[in-house]
């Protein structure tokens, strides 16, 4: 007779399952330059406004309604814009990537960072060695929008790409203490990756953690338990599900298409203003789908890293935005 067995309940992916260092996710990986003739930023960061819906052409080649005007679920991310405030050389070593000297900007023009971190009072220049990356760090401005109550700003890493290295040190050289927006990293029909912290659940149980099995309704005690923690002579294994921490881990969506890029937010706020959020004020974009993270949650959006051409790079054909009430009235 053969033995009967099946495949585990729930996955382990992702575990341990532990809760995000910080609201603000770091980028491990960026995409090659695919042989761009200018340098550019690669990444950007909005805020999480809320979801709504569009009538749209169907851009997926292969999809069953390819060309035809469908309803889509989007995304609506407030950018206002982002300050460089430095660069910093990375050189190759045996144990990666080892950060050489950082060049930063003036302190008058990022007045702003004096409460976050110390920041050097004048620009000094310093010699350049040999180097291998080049990246800048930029700050949000979450001043500038009303739904987000977060006033200092958040600090992250955006890697500068493309032409050759000397190209891309005066490029970003050229960026210290300036502003740049949304429209300068990417365009509309882009593909990007979206990256941020999930939603938070707290602490639950095996079952909605991991997706066990009920036990029977006869079972002794309870139902919403696991049937056993492994063998008796054994340490109880990670491989055991069990309860614990669920949500706010960081996630990445990836092939995640720009429908558009607006300059006045108010044109596709719904009547009475997202839920939770309000109403958007600045310039902002909308995604086909959902995005990981709550609202107000900041999320940072990086050129596809895995995308396989097959949508065409070009602006969508949008024949409706709603912005009808959110609020079930």
């Amino acid at each position: 007779m053969a033995q009967h067995s099946k495949p585990k309940r729930g996955s382990h992916a992702f575990s341990p399952r532990k809760r995000a260092r910080s609201i603000v996710p770091t980028i491990r990986s960026w995409p090659s330059d695919n042989g761009a003739s200018k340098p550019y930023l690669q990444g950007f960061a909005g805020y999480k406004a809320g979801m709504t819906h569009v009538l749209v052409v169907d851009y997926r080649p292969t999809s069953t309604t390819s060309g035809q005007q469908v309803f889509v679920p989007v995304t609506v991310l407030e950018t206002p814009p982002m300050k460089i405030f430095a660069l910093r050389l990375y050189q190759k070593t045996p144990y990666g990537m080892k950060s050489l000297t950082e060049i930063w900007a003036d302190g008058d023009a990022i007045k702003e960072l004096q409460d976050v971190i110390p920041v050097p009072k004048k620009k000094k220049e310093k010699e350049v060695k040999q180097y291998d990356d080049i990246r800048v760090l930029a700050m949000t401005e979450p001043w500038k929008i009303t739904g987000v109550p977060q006033k200092k700003p958040h600090i992250m890493e955006i890697r500068v790409g493309g032409a050759s290295l000397e190209d891309r040190f005066k490029y970003a050289n050229e960026l210290l203490g300036k502003e740049v927006t949304i429209k300068d990293v990417f365009k509309e029909g882009d593909m990007m990756d979206a990256i941020a912290v999930t939603k938070g659940k707290g602490f639950q149980g095996a079952v909605k953690r991991w997706g066990v099995k009920l036990l029977h309704h006869k079972n002794r005690k309870h139902r919403r338990m696991i049937g056993t923690l492994g063998p008796w002579l054994s340490w109880v294994r990670p491989t055991v599900p069990q309860a614990g921490q669920m949500g706010f881990h960081k996630r990445t969506e990836y092939n995640k298409r720009i429908l558009k890029i607006g300059e006045n937010g108010e044109e596709i706020t719904p009547d009475g203003g997202f839920p939770h959020y309000g109403i958007v004020r600045n310039e902002y974009v909308i995604v086909h789908g959902s995005l990981p993270g709550s609202v107000k949650r900041i999320i940072r959006m990086r050129h596809a890293i895995r995308y396989i051409k097959g949508v065409k790079v070009e602006m969508p054909e949008i024949t409706y935005i709603s912005t009808t009430s959110k609020q079930g009235v």
